[in-house]
């Protein structure tokens, strides 16, 4: 596996198993199935039709951990079960149940965003404490059960990058409970902004109203009480897009009409838009990021360039790794790769 153990984590969605390569297996350590839903309090996976897949992906690498990964973009369920013992016990038995019946490893939550209703969810200030006690709920009752060897099972979150996210929940009591937490550090600039910019940068660049950055994001939950033993930081395979994007400075920081919506994913920047079809890929050194511009249509991604800066900035700060959304999207496995030798590299 990967120099020290570095976390190397990513997400695919049940249709993506079936089309998992062994190679792509054995360059991660942690696999998360996306996603479970919570539905009437308890956690459901009838939805979920290739799950038999696993069995492939861990006879070829027998270290590989599998996490089921619940909740998602606009998924409910989480601020009715956390808000009371009853729910929460109810959501911590079906968690058992899955695990005991099926091939994971552990329970990925993705409770987008515990006290925020922008997702069409329910959503109340008591989650910032239902929170707390949910994870801590979920840990004990994991702690009940084991799996067929005899491994205790992983309990993780995948966390929104900003301050709203920190501001929501109570990080450094939450973090007692958790295995480590996955920093959602893309998708930070496009689906709210009407202005361009990079949504997956490392650093925060000079000139951008928009201060955050996974650098940022580190800072931000290291300083609520997350060691960052326990982060780890997020790589997107996909772009966000503006389009009728003014020409000037290579469509970098402009005002558009729109919001930026979610762009082709890296098979397709590849195929037909880096260097291509009129697009030029530019490099911004301060946030170590790449975009691409036509003159009208901008457009923010993760490359090899970016992802490997992105390891180094883990093995410098000490953080416990990297994880990434989603294996579909790139289908040359180049992403993969990148991120797999630098964290090889000493």
């Amino acid at each position: 596996m990967t120099n020290r153990n570095y976390i190397v984590a990513g997400y695919a969605s049940d249709a993506s198993l079936p089309h998992f390569t062994s190679e792509d297996g054995l360059k991660m350590t942690h696999l998360n199935v996306a996603f479970g839903h919570v539905l009437n309090d308890e956690i459901r996976i009838d939805h979920l039709k290739n799950l038999n897949a696993l069995k492939v992906l861990k006879s070829n690498n027998p270290e590989l951990k599998v996490l089921l990964s619940v909740g998602g973009w606009s998924a409910g369920g989480f601020s009715e079960a956390a808000a009371t013992r009853e729910g929460r016990q109810k959501m911590v038995s079906s968690a058992q149940r899955v695990l005991e019946t099926q091939l994971f490893d552990g329970i990925d939550l993705d409770w987008e965003y515990p006290c925020y209703g922008e997702a069409g969810i329910q959503a109340s200030p008591e989650d910032k404490y239902n929170f707390t006690h949910l994870l801590r709920e979920m840990r004990e009752g994991l702690d009940l059960i084991e799996g067929s060897t005899g491994q205790r099972y992983l309990l993780t979150i995948a966390a929104g990058a900003d301050q709203y996210y920190i501001d929501g929940t109570e990080m450094g009591e939450v973090q007692k409970y958790l295995d480590f937490i996955q920093l959602m550090t893309y998708d930070m600039r496009g689906g709210f902004q009407t202005l361009t910019g990079h949504h997956t940068n490392l650093f925060t660049p000079s000139g951008d109203l928009f201060r955050i950055s996974t650098d940022a994001s580190v800072r931000m939950f290291e300083k609520a009480g997350v060691p960052r033993g326990k982060i780890v930081i997020g790589g997107a395979f996909y772009s966000r897009m503006w389009k009728d994007v003014p020409d000037r400075n290579r469509g970098l920081y402009q005002m558009t009409k729109l919001a930026g919506g979610y762009g082709p994913d890296y098979s397709a920047l590849l195929a037909e838009y880096i260097n291509l079809n009129g697009f030029t890929r530019y490099w911004d050194d301060e946030a170590k990021a790449p975009y691409l511009f036509d003159g009208s249509t901008f457009i923010t991604y993760d490359d090899e360039e970016s992802l490997t800066h992105k390891c180094e900035y883990i093995k410098n700060a000490d953080l416990a790794g990297i994880m990434f959304w989603e294996y579909k999207c790139d289908t040359s496995h180049r992403l993969l790769d990148a991120i797999y030798t630098s964290l090889q590299t000493k």
